[in-house]
């Protein structure tokens, strides 16, 4: 399957596209479980060599509770991007509601250590309609 990448955002020449898909395998809508797998490419366009520091998630489910999620990295890696060069890594998001949303930032570092907030774009996490 061809990953399509439907969301992208760019910052000072970072841009962060995502690619998102719900897991029915990995989901249990009786249980009230759902989850989803998204795709991250980072992309340096910009002229300065960046390392990704960390990563802020506002992750909202169907009900309007937030959950945010805070830490370093991406899925225990903190790439460096030489301008030119992609990062590519997926991960999950489970929710306790047929859909939601998530968005967010990660702080680059340049060389000389100056943070950089790089937004991630805004994409919504929807179930498809499952006849009962």
């Amino acid at each position: 399957m061809k990953e399509l990448f439907q969301h992208a955002a760019t910052t000072e020449g970072i841009t962060v596209r995502v690619a998102v898909n719900f897991l029915p395998e990995q989901s249990q809508p009786e249980a009230g479980k759902w989850f989803w797998v998204y795709h991250i490419r980072l992309e340096n366009h910009s002229d300065q060599t960046v390392q990704l520091r960390t990563r802020h998630w506002r992750i909202t489910d169907a009900r309007g509770m937030v959950n945010h999620v805070d830490g370093e990295g991406v899925v225990g890696e903190t790439p460096v991007l030489e301008p030119g060069q992609t990062h590519d890594y997926v991960s999950g998001c489970p929710l306790t509601t047929p859909s939601g949303s998530m968005e967010g930032f990660y702080t680059f570092t340049n060389r000389e250590n100056a943070p950089l907030e790089v937004r991630i774009p805004f994409f919504p996490l929807s179930a498809p309609a499952t006849a009962d």
